[in-house]
């Protein structure tokens, strides 16, 4: 088993290295790996209705779709996250509390009285501080998994605060559960990088034929195209949402403004404007000019640069309606 430790913060990067090392490396792996600020919303989620979008965007946050399927996680450099890879026979990959157990171990070793519980959560004490997915690609299974270690939890709730009243959809809900730190529970601190350390070493001790690996350029060069093709695109992170309903009013200086979209794969289909403000020139040419593109910021302002708004919505402006967009 290769053991891998990469020093790589980036999301779109980690997310990616996760598809590189169950589609091209052929022996099983195990890694360890942190993310800086991101959302990961799962395979068939729509992601707009998985996160709080203001928040998201006025703190820099990444937002990656992973290929495994599940709820949505927020990550920081508190949260450390492991992956598994191994081949077999497709009625025994699935399993995670045999993946998880060696988290388990590592914990228990250091006092605290983890277990797996339900389906696929870690818990401690009643609250949960890892969550796992899974996927599988020929006969092999990814299996990875997040460990809130030291994350700030204020940024936690606030990343993943949606109003569920805005997305109508079909799509798979994230279900919020108590979480908790590791590090609140610990008898003496350590940092982060001591308890990667630790886990590192355990996974290396319980695998007679576990070595350490470090990337090569050619599977760093790979990863980085992955990265920058698929990855860190918004086609992918938003485009392969469900489709859905959203709708939002907002209060604007020149009254109030309802928004009702219809979208699929991430493209507005249909758009609805309402409210009681006042209009010079109607607004069927906003509506037309918001059919056919992405849900998204730069699409939309884009696509309304030309039009003089404020003759269509008197005293609202792009900004009002990118907020009531969103």
């Amino acid at each position: 088993m290769l053991c891998i430790y990469h020093e790589s913060t980036d999301p779109y990067f980690n997310v990616a290295t996760d598809e590189y090392i169950l589609k091209h490396l052929k022996e099983d792996c195990f890694m360890l790996w942190r993310n800086d600020n991101a959302i990961i919303v799962g395979k068939y989620q729509n992601t707009l209705s998985e996160i709080n979008y203001d928040y998201v965007k006025e703190n820099n946050i990444s937002v990656v779709r992973r290929m495994s399927g599940g709820g949505a996680v927020y990550h920081d450099l508190g949260n450390l996250n492991f992956s598994f890879t191994k081949s077999g026979a497709d009625s025994n990959l699935t399993d995670f509390e045999k993946f998880t157990k060696p988290i388990v171990d590592v914990i228990r070793q250091l006092g605290i009285d983890a277990r797996f519980e339900g389906k696929n959560d870690l818990m401690i004490d009643g609250k949960k501080f890892s969550g796992n997915a899974a996927h599988i690609y020929k006969n092999k299974i990814l299996h990875h998994g997040t460990i809130l270690f030291a994350s700030e939890m204020r940024n936690v709730a606030e990343a993943l605060r949606i109003n569920p009243v805005k997305y109508q959809d079909k799509a798979q809900k994230s279900v919020p559960k108590r979480v908790t730190n590791i590090s609140e529970h610990l008898k003496d601190p350590m940092t982060v990088e001591e308890f990667a350390a630790k886990v590192m070493d355990y996974v290396v001790s319980i695998y007679p034929d576990s070595k350490l690996y470090s990337f090569t350029e050619e599977d760093l060069i790979n990863i980085r195209k992955l990265r920058d093709e698929k990855y860190a695109t918004h086609e992918w992170n938003y485009g392969k949402s469900p489709d859905y309903s959203f709708k939002k009013a907002i209060r604007t200086k020149g009254g109030l403004l309802e928004m009702n979209l219809e979208a699929k794969k991430g493209t507005i289909e249909e758009v609805k404007i309402f409210g009681d403000f006042f209009s010079e020139r109607g607004i069927e040419d906003i509506e037309k000019a918001l059919k056919g593109i992405s849900h998204e910021e730069n699409a939309i302002r884009q696509a309304l640069a030309t039009l003089e708004i404020d003759r269509y919505l008197s005293n609202i402006t792009i900004d009002d309606l990118v907020e009531a967009m969103f």
